[in-house]
């Protein structure tokens, strides 16, 4: 159980804020995560990520902290317009998460216009590219990173995969995600063979399965997340492709997707993760141990990188106070002890270098317990020299 009085998790209202302005004596981070909608069992998992730091910490600064979150609503422009309006009520500074890119990419623009500060863990380039700005950090690695670490393991342990047919959310992640995998099979002189894109509303699959079973790739390649992925693996399975060709989840929910899905239907299929439990980094460790505690439960992915992110935040305030810009100074360049192992956040771009797991899913008689359910083949590091990224912070 938290402690009382050093959490008030956010009240349901029109814009799921807490009511009251934040004392001299009382530090608030504003968790931006979609807690209804389409992603909303993310979200809610994200949220135990951010209580997780905050009871750790106890104090930043010498301040309690607080908790409030804005529900995005999985929508780009109500989640722009609520962070607006907390930064115009309470002056909010100090803003985490993002559960899709382009609600990371429309919360940025306003939380730099604040000069606050901003660390989410949303994987479109273009945040730490293109449209990086001096507010804004990022935590996970960019598509960039979660293609080339997982495809290019996946395409060296099976090298008969010869073509590919990839399934696609249509919005700013898909479209990063393929145009990535685009580029490192041509490298790889590996055929596509077809594309199926997908609406964020989507729950039924059997159409673009039967695509790619028609088109008969060595290799099925899945670029959506959340339960969008859930569910077109359970149909995948379903109409018997796993016996059929590979298959890779780019960016799963870690042990979230692996339990959802159960050994049944994980097992042989691979699954890219931004985190894993089992990782023995100590700060990971420690991590894990606090989520048994106060959870009874194995962290996942989401509560991962909520955590990690809340607890770069709250490190920062502690050391330097709660001046943005002294905190983006202490921020730019940082070395530090992370849930996936050493991690460092560039200065150039505000990209977090860190690493990325690529799992398989083990067979029910293969685990050890019921966390057991995946097998680490690699944990790499990929990310485009800043000179590439096109990010100016100005």
């Amino acid at each position: 159980m938290l402690t009382k009085g050093k959490m008030i998790v956010a009240a349901a209202s029109a814009l799921m804020i807490t009511s009251g302005v934040a004392t001299a004596a009382e530090l608030t981070i504003y968790n931006v995560a979609s807690v209804s909608g389409a992603f909303a069992n993310f979200g809610k998992q994200a949220e135990k990520g951010v209580k997780l730091a905050i009871e750790a910490k106890g104090k930043a600064a010498g301040m309690d902290l607080k908790m409030v979150t804005v529900d995005t609503e999985s929508n780009a422009g109500k989640a722009a317009r609520k962070v607006k309006a907390v930064i115009g009520k309470d002056d909010a500074k100090f803003f985490i998460g993002s559960t899709l890119s382009s609600t990371a990419l429309a919360v940025g623009k306003e939380v730099n216009k604040a000069g606050g500060i901003y660390i989410n863990g949303s994987g479109a380039d273009e945040i730490t590219g293109k449209q990086c700005n001096k507010s804004m950090f990022r935590w996970s690695a960019p598509t960039y990173g979660a293609v080339n670490a997982s495809l290019t393991t996946v395409l060296d342990r099976n090298p008969n995969i010869k073509t590919v047919y990839t399934i696609t959310p249509k919005y700013v992640f898909g479209e990063a995600m393929l145009e990535n995998a685009k580029i490192l099979l041509e490298k790889r002189g590996i055929k596509l063979v077809g594309n199926s894109y997908h609406s964020l509303k989507e729950s039924e699959f059997s159409g673009y399965i039967g695509q790619a079973m028609a088109a008969k790739p060595d290799l099925l390649l899945l670029l959506n997340f959340g339960s969008l992925a859930t569910n077109t693996i359970q149909q995948a399975v379903n109409f018997g492709l796993k016996d059929k060709m590979k298959i890779l989840l780019v960016w799963s929910n870690g042990i979230d997707h692996l339990r959802t899905l159960g050994p049944k239907i994980s097992e042989g299929i691979y699954f890219g993760s931004q985190y894993w439990h089992d990782e023995e980094a100590p700060a990971n460790k420690e991590f894990v141990a606090l989520s048994r505690k106060m959870f009874g439960e194995t962290p996942n992915y989401p509560m991962a990188h909520y955590y990690q992110m809340t607890k770069l935040m709250l490190d920062a305030i502690d050391k330097v106070g709660t001046d943005p810009v002294k905190i983006r100074a202490h921020l730019e360049g940082l070395s530090y002890a992370g849930i996936t192992g050493d991690e460092m956040i560039r200065a150039e771009d505000h990209q977090v270098e860190k690493y990325f797991y690529l799992l398989e899913g083990k067979a029910k008689a293969d685990m050890n317990d019921d966390d057991d359910l995946a097998a680490t083949l690699s944990k790499k590091k990929y990310f485009l020299p800043t000179s590439e990224t096109g990010c100016v912070l100005g």
